[in-house]
């Protein structure tokens, strides 16, 4: 009898151009360009010390760069040149442009270096939408 049991299936990789408003399950390679820390607050109360940190990271790989929302324990893996492998990333909107981020169900890593030139003239986050609710 043969194992009917499925293998695991090798992730499929995006590329950051190809990233769409709407959209989850990204796995992307991406280098880090640049980082900055838009919210650190503590939070005394309760029965451990919970510290929240947001910083706003530029990533991108040789088609184009994004803005990445990283949380927490993230921020200390975003280092600018560390290449990083973001797995199951969804695509949040704020203001109208795309920013990509990892929930609980998601994995931020780093990994060596990558070998491609990060392309920034092509910036994913610039690219404004507008939601349009479509009647049938």
């Amino acid at each position: 009898m043969a194992d009917t049991k499925p293998g695991l299936r090798k992730p499929a990789f995006t590329k950051v151009d190809q990233l769409r408003p709407g959209t989850s399950g990204h796995n992307v390679t991406v280098k880090i360009v640049s980082t900055k820390m838009v919210l650190q607050k503590g939070r005394a109360d309760g029965p451990q010390a919970r510290q929240m940190r947001i910083s706003e990271c530029v990533v991108g790989d040789e088609t184009g760069i994004v803005v990445f929302t990283a949380r927490n324990d993230q921020v200390d893996l975003m280092k600018e040149g560390t290449t990083v492998t973001i797995r199951n990333a969804k695509i949040d909107m704020y203001k109208g442009s795309m920013r990509l981020a990892v929930d609980k169900w998601g994995r931020v890593e780093v990994t060596e270096p990558a070998s491609f030139e990060v392309k920034e003239d092509t910036n994913m986050s610039l690219i404004e939408y507008e939601l349009v609710n479509a009647v049938e």
